[in-house]
């Protein structure tokens, strides 16, 4: 049987103490999504999907982010109360992983942060 190619990959980053100035910020959150796709090379496809939601529980609380890319997708979800971000950015089109983990960790000012690579 012949080998197949992947279908993409997908950077796993979960980011902790984060700027809570930056994290609760809608305005700051469309930034980053902006420039990660310039400095990535990713193409958006629609606006981007910015929703605070979660109120009624302090450890839910917070924004999350889609923005589709024409090869997938950068996901996000923000938490006030822990200071944490948990961001997945996949894509079928190969991108820089380490450029992409260390403008997001340097963008929310992140004092700690896991990573996981995976390829699909």
């Amino acid at each position: 049987m012949k080998k197949r190619a992947p279908f993409g990959y997908e950077l796993v980053l979960n980011l902790f103490e984060c700027d809570k100035s930056i994290i609760t910020s809608k305005k700051q959150l469309q930034k980053y999504v902006d420039l990660l796709c310039k400095k990535i090379k990713m193409k958006k496809y629609g606006k981007t999907l910015l929703p605070y939601f979660g109120e009624k529980n302090p450890v839910t609380a917070g924004y999350s982010l889609v923005q589709l890319i024409e090869t997938s997708s950068i996901t996000g979800h923000f938490s006030d109360l822990w200071r944490s971000a948990y961001i997945n950015i996949f894509s079928c089109k190969k991108y820089n992983k380490e450029l992409a983990k260390e403008f997001t960790r340097k963008f929310f000012k992140a004092k700690k942060m896991t990573a996981r690579y995976l390829i699909r």
